[in-house]
């Protein structure tokens, strides 16, 4: 990688290109505050702005959140007990018939 090379992403073909540069420094990262690790570094944040702009990701629902987590970790509706409240007031929550409180969001 040169920096002569380094510029605005634009394009999808450009994005495409940037990342076919990069990818192999990955395996072998160059020491940051070296002219390598600067371009590198610089580039990373090219790609990671281009990819913000183009390829926006939104922030999970809460609810939906908790029950991926609560099924990929094997939990019950009564181990949300702890975090939630009883167990009724977790089907409340889930079912969105009552809103999360703070509380609930820090535990």
């Amino acid at each position: 990688m040169t920096t002569t090379k380094i510029r605005p992403i634009r394009t999808d073909a450009e994005y495409q290109a940037a990342l076919k540069e990069i990818s192999p420094l990955f395996d072998n990262e160059p020491a940051p505050g070296t002219p390598e690790g600067d371009a590198f570094e610089v580039m990373i944040t090219l790609i990671e702005a281009y990819e913000a702009k183009h390829f926006p990701v939104d922030l999970p629902d809460p609810i939906e959140a908790i029950k991926f987590r609560t099924e990929q970790s094997g939990l019950t509706v009564a181990d949300l007990a702890p975090a939630i409240g009883r167990t009724n007031r977790a089907y409340e929550v889930l079912n969105r018939t009552r809103s999360l409180a703070l509380p609930m969001i820090w535990k």
